[in-house]
């Protein structure tokens, strides 16, 4: 027993002071620390007793030497853009393989950077051990696509249809107009700590049926073999997975300042084997499964609108996490390729190439040089912006013309997109041969296009909001 006669609590700030690590063991330590108080023993005597609880020091990841793990190429260079391209697309994802966790990176023939150097680029693969990268599915998580063959139906029918029940553009639906949603799936959210909040629960019911903008889309085309119509959509998870993606990079975050310093932020991870990861996977499910209630929600009220039989209907993601062995594939815009990677997957999958070429469906090779992956589409050489200027003076309706004749071209929220053009994107006959060239996946079927549906040039939100003042 000491002669401390101060007997004020034991605080938080006292464990920090001596030594203690913040973390899920201070209340019991706090506990233990103010049983001793309430008994008459004195701060240093507290102390002496509580260093056993000390942790030792995190043993910290550092950055692996440059080209310590090399990822495959499955992308050539024919022009001077490309090679612009790909050399950028080499730096960044040379920077990636550095992260502590990554044991082997691919990139597709559609690959172009997505953001600062180190960022996974698009057409980007990298497998991760017992780690869950937010940064490398990016907030557009379960970005995808899915075909339901539509027998006869008239194509432009179709599109009438589908441009009446789809929903462009920022934000969700209004009151009164909003889609069903399976009530199992909101107590999914409920139930788990990253989706568990309201704003998170109030953009599943709103933002269910919508689309969003960039280059998401609704395609109608006809099966090159069958000769039937299809109807294509691409988007991703909307506002749940964007919040989604907000709290992973928080929590990935705090384990990146105390496993890995070094680590660039934006490639944070979130231990798989910890109670975060274990829920942030199962938060990932859960995202996938609304993505794909929000695709079969647009596609059913499309074809009950214009009244058509429904065949065949599958889907793939190309923004997700995949597990694989004792592996985590991190796919930024890459396709899976092998058969079995979810539980309702077909063995076929679509890459969609720009408005005005078909959608390929294709089934997988799960080819090793690309880690069992395939491209997602078409890509761009250069950015949205660098191809407005290279218009000049040409108007985006006259650009829309020339690159789209005879098709049925429509922008629902705004303006024409130029950005979204045809000559926006890669060559999209460079980009099948090279997936016939690295033999990463078989074209089993052409959808050609009758016409698509995209967001078009809508002010961003803040624009808005400042004109309003």
């Amino acid at each position: 027993m000491t002669n401390d006669t101060t007997y004020d609590p034991v605080t938080g700030d006292h464990l920090k002071d001596w030594g203690h690590r913040p973390g899920k063991q201070f209340p019991a330590l706090l506990a233990k620390a103010n049983a001793m108080r309430a008994e008459g023993f004195g701060l240093v005597r507290i102390r002496q007793e509580l260093e056993g609880d000390i942790p030792p020091p995190p043993v910290t990841l550092a950055l692996r030497d440059t080209g310590e793990v090399p990822f495959h190429e499955n992308i050539r260079a024919d022009d001077p853009d490309e090679e612009d391209n790909v050399a950028k697309v080499r730096q960044t994802m040379t920077a990636l393989m550095r992260v502590p966790t990554i044991e082997a990176g691919a990139i597709m023939p559609d690959a172009c950077p997505a953001g600062p150097v180190g960022t996974i680029p698009v057409g980007g693969v990298a497998a991760a051990r017992n780690a869950i990268h937010p940064g490398m599915h990016s907030a557009d998580i379960c970005c995808s696509v899915m075909m339901t063959d539509l027998g006869d139906a008239d194509p432009k029918a179709v599109l009438d249809a589908a441009q009446s029940v789809t929903h462009f553009g920022p934000g969700g639906r209004r009151e009164g107009d909003l889609f069903d949603i399976d009530k199992e799936l909101l107590e999914a959210f409920r139930e788990n700590r990253f989706l568990d909040n309201p704003k998170s629960l109030r953009m599943a019911e709103h933002h269910m049926g919508t689309q969003g903008d960039g280059n998401h889309f609704l395609f109608v085309g006809r099966s090159r073999k069958t000769g039937r119509t299809a109807v294509v959509t691409h988007h991703g998870s909307r506002g749940p997975g964007a919040v989604l993606y907000k709290n992973g990079m928080i929590a990935a975050e705090k384990f990146r300042s105390e496993l890995s310093p070094e680590t660039p932020k934006g490639n944070a991870w979130i231990p798989a084997d910890t109670e975060e990861g274990r829920d942030y996977w199962e938060a990932l499910q859960v995202i996938r499964r609304w993505t794909k209630e929000n695709h079969s929600a647009i596609h059913q009220a499309t074809l009950e609108a214009v009244r058509a039989d429904v065949g065949d209907r599958f889907w793939n993601e190309h923004n997700f996490v995949f597990k694989r062995g004792d592996l985590f594939y991190h796919g930024k815009g890459a396709t899976p390729a092998w058969g079995d990677y979810a539980e309702d997957a077909t063995g076929l999958t679509l890459i969609p190439l720009n408005m005005s070429e078909p959608v390929l469906v294709v089934r997988g090779k799960d080819a090793a040089r690309g880690l069992g992956f395939s491209p997602h589409g078409a890509g761009r050489n250069f950015s949205r912006s660098e191809h407005k200027r290279r218009m000049g003076s040409t108007t985006p309706e006259q650009q829309l013309k020339a690159e789209t004749e005879g098709l049925d071209i429509r922008f629902h929220a705004g303006g024409v997109d130029a950005s979204e053009l045809p000559s926006s994107y890669k060559n999209a006959d460079a980009v099948v041969q090279q997936i016939r060239d690295y033999d990463l996946a078989e074209i089993e079927d052409y959808i050609d296009p009758y016409g698509c549906i995209m967001a078009g040039d809508v002010p961003p939100f803040w624009a808005k909001k400042k004109k309003r003042r």
